[in-house]
Order: structure tokens, then C-alpha cells, then sequence
């Protein structure tokens, strides 16, 4: 569900689902995120994440992207009210199926992060998303997924096979993953371990490292 906020001059839009689980992938990326260099964020929606992480990780550059311009227009005017605009790179189109990315910084990315993604798009958009993190992260740094998955072929509850079902009849090609064949794509593409955390409303976080 997307809101727009009341104004109807603001670009900025509100996503109900950030303000629920923000706080918890915070916890989690405070382990997992190095403390200094450049996260990349691939499909930043409308930048809700992307502002209250930058303001809760200050040695980072939190670099957002997505495809679409209303919530590239959203992001930018997160920055600009929670006062971020020159302390923040500026977010940046990225369609995550146009390979190699652009990614046009003189600082290295220290991790890519895409919450709420491989569900919501075909399984090449999950391809397509570790194939080009396997290219652009040194050793150890990480690819953070966040969202629901399956586990054994099994969803962890019946919200999620619901949620499952109206996903695959608003799109054949989109569904929540089963964990284990990401895991193999991951290893496959040269990521050699994996870290999995429960989270709040069925969901997991689940970090790779190279």
C-alpha cells in the first residue's frame, strides 16, 4: 500500500510497511553493515529507509536508486525535509535487469542492500540483482536481502501463502523465494557464507558475504 502524504504539492510518498519494520533491519544492519563507506540501495522506494538509515548510520553514504521517477522525486524530497540533501548522495536510476549497472562513484560500494525486491519482480530481477552485487562488492563486504522467503520449500505462516497467492495473481513471474535456491545462486556467483535473521511479520534478513 502507498500513500500519498497530505500536501499535494510534496513529492514525498509514505510506504505504511517502513515505519513497522524500520527499526528492526536497523538492529540487524548495525551487525552486519561496515561502519564507514557507501551502501548502495537497489529499489529504494520512496526513501523512508533510505533517510532514517543514513540518519542512523552517520559514517555511511547511504546511495539510493530505483527506476521510477515519482519515487526518485520521493527520495529527494525525504533528503531535502529531514535535511539530508548535501549530506547524502543523491539518488540515482537504476533498473536492476540493465546489466552492468552504472555506477559511476570514485568511492567503492561497501554493500548492497534491496528490501522488499525479489518478491516483487521476476526471478531474473533476483539474477540479476546477486550477479551484479558479486561484481561490485570487495571481499567480505555484504548483500543484505530483506522480505518474506520460503524455508524448505514451506512458508513460515499462513499470511505468507496468502500473500504468495495475490503476489502470483497480480504477476506469474513474481512470488516470495524459496531461500535455499537464492542461497545457491548466491554460492554459485562466488558468495561463500550467509547469515539468516527472523524478523518481525514473517520475514527474514538475510545477509551474503564474498
Amino acid at each position: 500500500m502507498v500513500d500519498s502524504l497530505p500536501s499535494s504539492a510534496d513529492a514525498r510518498l509514505f510506504f505504511p510497511a517502513t515505519l513497522r519494520n524500520r527499526d528492526a533491519i536497523a538492529a540487524v544492519l548495525l551487525e552486519w553493515l561496515p561502519s564507514e563507506g557507501v551502501v548502495l540501495e537497489v529499489a529504494s522506494g520512496s526513501g523512508e529507509h533510505a533517510v532514517f538509515f543514513q540518519q542512523q548510520f552517520p559514517g555511511l553514504l547511504w546511495q539510493s536508486s530505483d527506476p521510477d521517477p515519482a519515487h526518485l522525486a520521493s527520495i529527494q524530497a525525504w533528503m531535502l525535509y529531514q535535511g539530508l540533501a548535501d549530506h547524502m548522495p543523491q539518488p540515482f536510476a537504476l533498473d536492476v535487469l540493465e546489466q552492468p549497472w552504472s555506477i559511476r562513484r570514485d568511492t567503492p560500494v561497501s554493500a548492497v542492500i534491496a528490501i522488499n525486491l525479489i518478491h516483487i519482480a521476476p526471478w531474473r530481477c533476483c539474477v540479476a540483482l546477486v550477479t551484479e552485487a558479486a561484481r561490485l562488492l570487495p571481499p567480505d563486504a555484504p548483500l543484505v536481502l530483506y522480505g518474506p522467503f520460503r524455508r524448505g520449500g514451506v512458508h513460515c505462516s499462513d499470511s505468507n501463502v496468502a500473500f504468495d497467492q495475490s503476489l502470483r495473481s497480480r504477476h506469474p513471474e513474481w512470488g516470495v523465494r524459496d531461500i535455499e535456491a537464492v542461497e545457491a545462486l548466491a554460492s554459485d556467483l562466488g558468495f561463500t557464507s550467509m547469515q539468516i535473521r527472523e524478523m518481525p511479520a514473517n520475514n527474514l534478513a538475510v545477509a551474503f558475504h564474498r
